[in-house]
């Protein structure tokens, strides 16, 4: 039945005895019996309403569109010796813009000071390439260990550059190339975006506690110097950190009081003293140091700890001038060098230089620091001074005081001695020590040169003094692959404004505050000459050294240029 449905004919059949199909089995299309077949048409395939008609020439074929990045016709291509004056002006080249090389010949805070002052969208990409089958890098274990370093840089007072210069240094080593630090006074923040669809990953860290160790500080910049120029694995760098945490400082805590009284020793000294007086002065700063000491064991604020500090050096002197009638000493002398021990230098050269390099938020809190430490000085000596002028008796003469002995042999021996004493109180480590103490004796000939036998205004013969302290620190600094602080903090200590400060404040104590005030404006000015004159010469020591790139031009640190 089926094959007769589909028309078939059986073995035998005449087409004649074939029986009709029902209706239902024709189609609408099949013509019915006895109507003859439609002609077929000539062509089977209709032609398309594209095609193009009989008697039409077809266009000529276009010329393929050139390329923006194709050489013009006439221009050579550009080989390793063809640089951008050979081309076109406003020409790019096919290969792109020339690249940054970062050689590893520099070193580190040279090569990551220079991304940081990159836009985003013109670093190059990291030197090293990944495999296609090697996984990324473990990202939160990167971003920790680059915060727990800048932790202990910052909180060690190295510079907000230099941080974040040693937290993208870390990042960029393991392969964080798209990777931003943020650096505040007491906050850190790092962002990584592997790339512009993917959700950036951010952690913080903050700094609580700070501390002054030097040999710490240096053990960092060795660390990140090994990353990134050797490479060194994340297990490498985690326990290499956990050892410099665990190291203790270099020096006992006798080692510091007896530090902190040569320095106050040498100091008096340095402004005109004997014997006697770098005896009294030592005394004085030893004890205001245990009574500080006392003071920090106690959880008190460090600005009581300052006033604390300055109690005993402005009490030895008050007691050798009460006793002027049984012992010629010079009195003033004495409380100079206790004010020459507590003088916060370090605070505030960091600040200027956060300040100079653009950092203003971290500089304004450095500054203000720096502000407070000076006014629990000031309310420590000026207690002692006023009680002792106006109740004691003592004959505090200001003007006696601004006598000043030339004395060139004693003077710079005085002023190394203090340089030394400083580098001990920093916990440097001892091979540095020495360095820090002649950069210091000679920041002081640099200064009596200028200022006794030139006539120079203290002014800037102090700026010049110090401009040659940071130059000297930052090209030694760059020759060890370490800070530079440890070769500068203490070589400015013989230049720090301690007689100054006290004639501001025994002038205040006598009720004369024109006086007073002049003699602070003066103590400022000498403090932001030593502080600029640091940055400046370090800032010409990096002019003149190599800088990394065939191409990276030197980029200034502010970031606005004032609009």
């Amino acid at each position: 039945m089926a094959e007769r449905q589909r028309g078939g004919n059986g073995a035998g059949e005449a087409p004649e005895d074939r029986k009709p199909q029902s209706d239902e089995a024709r189609s609408a299309f099949t013509p019915p019996l006895g109507v003859p077949l439609p002609p077929a048409p000539e062509d089977e395939h209709p032609t398309s309403e594209f095609a193009i008609p009989e008697g039409v020439a077809p266009e000529p074929p276009t010329e393929p569109e050139g390329s923006a990045f194709t050489l013009p016709a006439g221009t050579v291509a550009p080989d390793s010796s063809t640089t951008l004056s050979t081309l076109l002006p406003g020409y790019t080249p096919p290969y792109g813009s020339p690249k940054v090389s970062l050689t590893k010949d520099t070193p580190w805070q040279d090569r990551m000071r220079t991304m940081l002052r990159m836009p985003v969208g013109e670093r190059p990409a990291p030197e090293r390439a990944t495999k296609q089958d090697e996984p990324g890098p473990p990202v939160p274990r990167v971003l920790d260990l680059t915060l727990r370093i800048g932790e202990l840089l910052l909180a060690g007072g190295e510079g907000a550059e230099d941080v974040e210069a040693a937290m993208f240094g870390v990042a960029h080593a393991y392969g964080l190339h798209r990777c931003e630090p943020t650096v505040t006074f007491t906050l850190l923040t790092v962002s990584y975006q592997p790339s512009l669809v993917d959700d950036p990953v951010t952690a913080n860290r903050t700094v609580r506690r700070r501390g002054t160790d030097y040999t710490r500080l240096d053990a960092v910049f060795r660390l990140v110097h090994d990353i990134t120029s050797q490479g060194l694995t994340l297990e490498e760098a985690y326990r290499r950190l956990a050892e410099i945490r665990r190291n203790r400082h270099p020096y006992p805590g006798w080692g510091l009081t007896a530090a902190s009284g040569l320095l106050a020793g040498a100091a008096s000294m340095l402004v005109g003293g004997g014997l006697v007086v770098f005896l009294a002065a030592a005394v004085g700063a030893m004890l205001g140091d245990r009574l500080a000491w006392l003071a920090s064991g106690r959880g008190l604020p460090e600005f009581y700890q300052f006033v604390a500090a300055g109690l005993p050096p402005a009490a030895m002197g008050v007691a050798l001038s009460a006793a002027h009638d049984y012992v010629d000493v010079q009195a003033s002398a004495v409380i100079t060098g206790g004010l020459f021990a507590l003088i916060p230098g370090r605070a505030l050269v960091a600040g200027v230089q956060d300040g100079l390099t653009g950092y203003y938020i971290t500089a304004a809190a450095r500054l203000l620091e720096v502000g407070y430490l000076i006014a629990g000085i000031v309310c420590g000596v000026l207690m002692v001074l006023y009680g002792g002028v106006h109740v004691g008796g003592a004959t505090l003469n200001p003007e006696a005081a601004l006598e000043r002995v030339e004395r060139p042999v004693i003077q710079i021996i005085a002023a190394m001695l203090l340089s030394f004493a400083f580098a001990v109180l920093l916990q440097q480590e001892r091979h540095s020590v020495w360095v820090a103490t002649l950069n210091g004796g000679v920041a002081w000939v640099v200064y009596g040169a200028l200022a006794d036998t030139a006539g120079l205004d203290p002014v800037p013969a102090t700026a010049i003094a110090a401009g040659l302290v940071g130059l000297f620190g930052q090209l030694l600094s760059r020759y060890r692959y370490a800070s530079a602080l440890p070769y500068v903090t203490a070589a400015i200590g013989p230049l720090l404004p301690g007689s100054a400060v006290y004639f501001a404040l025994l002038n205040f104590a006598k009720n004369e505050l024109n006086t007073g005030i002049a003699s602070l404006t003066k103590a400022a000015a000498l403090a932001l000459a030593i502080a600029i004159g640091v940055n400046l010469g370090a800032e010409m020591a990096r002019m003149f050294l190599k800088v990394p790139g065939e191409a990276a031009g030197r980029r200034a640190a502010k970031r606005t240029r004032g609009f």
